[in-house]
C-alpha cells in the first residue's frame, strides 16, 4: 500500500513539474523578425519568424511584437493576445487561398484580441491564389483593429458573421479597400454585435459596411467611398442599426445609405454626396432618421429620410 501511495505522489510531482515547465515556456512578450526562426524561443535576441510560430510560445493576455519589416504569415488566434507590427515598420500578412487572420478566441479570462500596425494583402483581383477574408472573426469577446490596412481579398476585409454569441469590434485609424465581398460585414444569431469605427476609410469593397442581424454599429469621422455595391446598409432586424456621425459617404455606385425592411440608419453631421445611385434609400419598413444637419446632394437620386430626431 505504501509503495502504491509513493508511486502516486511521484507521478503527481512529475505531472506538476511538467505543467509548470509548460507554463514557464510561454512568455508574456515574444518577438518575431523577417530573419528569425520559428525554432527559436521568440525572445528579443532569438526571435521567431512568423506569428503562427510565436503564438504558441506567448502566454494568454501576452503580446507578440515585430522587430523589423517582413511577411509574417497567416495565423489562427485562439486566446486573448496583442499582435503589434511596430510603429513605422512594414509588418505584412500576405496570403493565398486562405484567411489572413482567423480569430476563434473563446471567452477565456483575457478577452481582447488586439491587432495593431499590420498590413494584410490578399492579391485580389487578379493575383495567384487570392486570399479569402482579411480578418475572419469566428468567436471571442473583444477585437480591436488599430492602424490596420487590409486590401485585395475575395471575401470581406473584416468578416464577423457569428453563428453563436456576440462580440465587440473596434476599428481605429484603419484603411480597408478592394475586398470583393465587402468592407465590414457583421451579423449574429444571438445577442448584439457592437461595432465602433473611427477615423477609418472603407473603399472599393462590395458594400462598405453591412450591419446584418443583431448588429449595432457606430461610425464617426470616417469615409465610405467608391464601393461598387453601396456605401452603408442596415439589414433585416430592428435590433440592428448603423449610426453615422461626421462621416462622408460618397461615390458609391448602388446607394449611399440603405435601410432594408427592419433596418435603421441614424445620421448627424454627415455628407451623402455624389453617389452614383440613390443617396438615401429606405425600403418599406426601413428607417433613415436624421438630425437635420446633414448634406445630401449630387446623387443620381438623392432620396429622402423617413423621419427626424430631436437634438438634446
Amino acid at each position: 500500500m505504501k509503495r502504491i501511495l509513493w508511486l502516486f505522489f511521484v507521478g503527481f510531482a512529475i505531472s506538476f513539474c511538467a505543467l509548470t515547465t509548460a507554463a514557464q515556456a510561454q512568455a508574456t512578450r515574444t518577438w518575431i523578425s523577417g530573419v528569425g526562426d520559428d525554432a527559436n524561443p521568440c525572445s528579443r535576441t532569438a526571435p521567431c519568424k512568423t506569428f503562427a510560430g510565436a503564438i504558441s510560445k506567448t502566454a494568454d493576455c501576452g503580446e507578440i511584437d515585430v522587430l523589423d519589416p517582413g511577411g509574417f504569415g497567416a495565423v489562427t488566434i485562439s486566446k486573448g493576445i496583442t499582435l503589434d507590427g511596430g510603429s513605422g515598420i512594414v509588418a505584412s500578412i500576405l496570403v493565398a487561398g486562405t484567411n489572413g487572420i482567423t480569430i476563434s478566441a473563446g471567452t477565456d479570462p483575457c478577452t481582447a484580441v488586439i491587432l495593431r500596425n499590420i498590413n494584410f494583402q490578399g492579391l485580389a483581383p487578379g493575383g495567384t491564389g487570392q486570399g479569402l477574408a482579411g480578418i475572419n472573426i469566428v468567436s471571442g469577446k473583444n477585437v480591436v483593429l488599430h492602424n490596420v490596412e487590409i486590401s485585395g481579398f475575395t471575401q470581406q476585409c473584416v468578416n464577423m458573421q457569428l453563428s453563436n454569441g456576440a462580440m465587440n469590434l473596434t476599428v481605429i485609424n484603419s484603411d480597408l479597400q478592394g475586398c470583393i465581398g465587402g468592407g465590414i460585414v457583421s451579423s449574429t444569431t444571438s445577442g448584439i454585435n457592437r461595432i465602433n469605427i473611427q477615423n477609418t476609410t472603407i473603399s472599393r469593397s462590395g458594400i462598405g459596411i453591412t450591419a446584418g442581424n443583431g448588429t449595432d454599429a457606430n461610425v464617426q469621422f470616417s469615409m465610405i467611398s467608391n464601393n461598387p455595391l453601396g456605401g452603408v446598409q442596415a439589414q433585416t432586424n430592428a435590433t440592428g442599426r448603423v449610426d453615422l456621425d461626421h462621416c462622408t459617404v460618397s461615390n458609391n455606385q448602388a446607394f449611399g445609405v440603405h435601410a432594408t425592411s427592419g433596418g435603421l440608419i441614424g445620421m448627424s453631421n454627415t455628407s451623402v454626396i455624389y453617389n452614383n445611385g440613390t443617396g438615401l434609400l429606405a425600403d418599406t419598413g426601413g428607417q433613415i432618421i436624421t438630425w437635420s444637419n446633414n448634406w445630401v446632394g449630387g446623387n443620381t437620386t438623392d432620396g429622402t429620410r423617413t423621419s427626424t430626431f430631436t437634438p438634446q
